[in-house]
């Protein structure tokens, strides 16, 4: 049989068949010697003597380590109007290293019930004029389009603490918030001893239970590498003048031309400039 890994609580393994049946496994020692699996793996498993073994991990497309999730399709940056602030430095980097991880960033704005300035309105529109999928949601209603979004494929959500994760969560699926706290009333407070890890079923797809990239982490790129990952960049990789263009000071830059034109927003190309400097500086430091 081939399923899909949607649990780990310590050696127990909860799988889930492409017709939505669940099957407890344990995984061989082989496999977890070559792979620690992770939710959101297929896997090839097999039964024996009444019980279903994995036998063996199938390639990822990609994985994360926080919350620790395999072939992640989106990633949901959830961004609150106030209480707390809209940030656009804070989407930018998350949507930087959503994509360099090979996983398609969107935007979810929350909150919206509660008024938005001036400034934070046209924050909002320069994103959904971008090329990233831009969902608001208000208080008592939801956009119907976010459960289309998350139909079929495996989310996580990441954003400010307070934006109204779990409260997205709650109303796209109320039984969510009823299953992750019988999880943690049967973990238990401040034990740390045992492996949890789960993708819950919500709105027809599967949505990692923990908060993704909650360190902003760019130890891992270069100065080269970095342009790429930013989604308003993408179309004018490749077209600058120097082929090691940096998009910083170069004569002939494909970027820097579309921010003067307008075609990319001035506060997106200068979070990239502040994450650009943090990079270079840390390459001085250990120079």
């Amino acid at each position: 049989m081939i399923a899909r890994i949607i649990r780990i609580v310590s050696k127990e393994y909860t799988l889930m068949d492409e017709s939505g049946q669940r099957y407890d496994a344990i995984v061989m020692g082989k496999v977890r010697l070559q792979m620690t699996p992770a939710a959101g793996d297929l896997v090839e498993a097999e039964c024996a003597d009444g019980r279903w073994v994995i036998q063996k991990v199938l390639p990822r497309r990609n994985r994360l380590i926080r919350p620790f999730v395999a072939n992640v399709d989106q990633a949901l940056i959830v961004m609150s109007v106030k209480d707390p602030d809209f940030s656009p430095p804070l989407i930018d980097r998350l949507s930087m290293l959503i994509t360099e991880a090979g996983i398609e960033p969107l935007l979810c704005v929350t909150k919206c019930d509660l008024g938005i300035s001036e400034e934070t309105e046209q924050r909002i529109r320069e994103y959904e004029n971008g090329p990233m999928r831009v969902i608001r949601t208000a208080k008592g209603s939801l956009d119907p389009s976010l459960a289309h979004i998350l139909r079929g494929k495996i989310s996580v959500l990441t954003g400010q603490s307070g934006a109204g994760k779990s409260t997205l969560l709650n109303q796209l699926e109320p039984s969510f918030h009823l299953a992750t706290q019988e999880i943690s009333k049967a973990l238990g407070r401040g034990r740390h001893t045992t492996r949890h890890n789960e993708l819950h079923e919500v709105a027809g797809g599967l949505v990692a239970d923990t908060p993704g990239f909650s360190s902003l982490d760019f130890s891992h790129i270069t100065k080269y590498e970095l342009g790429q990952y930013v989604p308003d960049f993408v179309r004018y990789i490749g077209k600058c003048r120097f082929n090691d263009c940096i998009h910083q000071n170069e004569p002939g830059c494909a970027v820097k031309e579309a921010v003067a034109e307008g075609r990319i927003p001035e506060v997106r190309y200068e979070d990239y400039l502040s994450v650009l400097q943090m990079i270079q500086d840390r390459k001085e430091k250990y120079i």
